[in-house]
């Protein structure tokens, strides 16, 4: 569950595993698998940053890494 923020300000805590896309319009849209459309202000990449950082906190084994080089790895990539 990762907490982001409402364009009206209302905070919300969501499932990341119902994410199925973000878009930058230039509003954050996160199209859920529900059919559901959230709008929030974070960037996409603040959103990404906080789902990273929501399964390393639980040990997801599918947690994404970051390489040494700082590239974006996929899951199951060792540091």
């Amino acid at each position: 569950m990762i907490r982001l923020t409402r364009l009206n300000h209302v905070a919300v805590v969501l499932n990341s595993d119902l994410i199925e896309h973000i878009e930058e319009t230039p509003d954050t849209v996160i199209m859920l698998t529900t059919g559901q459309i959230l709008r929030v202000r974070e960037t996409a990449d603040q959103v990404v940053d906080r789902i990273v950082e929501f399964r390393r906190k639980i040990g997801s084994p599918g947690a994404l890494r970051e390489p040494r080089d700082g590239a974006a790895a996929g899951p199951g990539v060792p540091e």
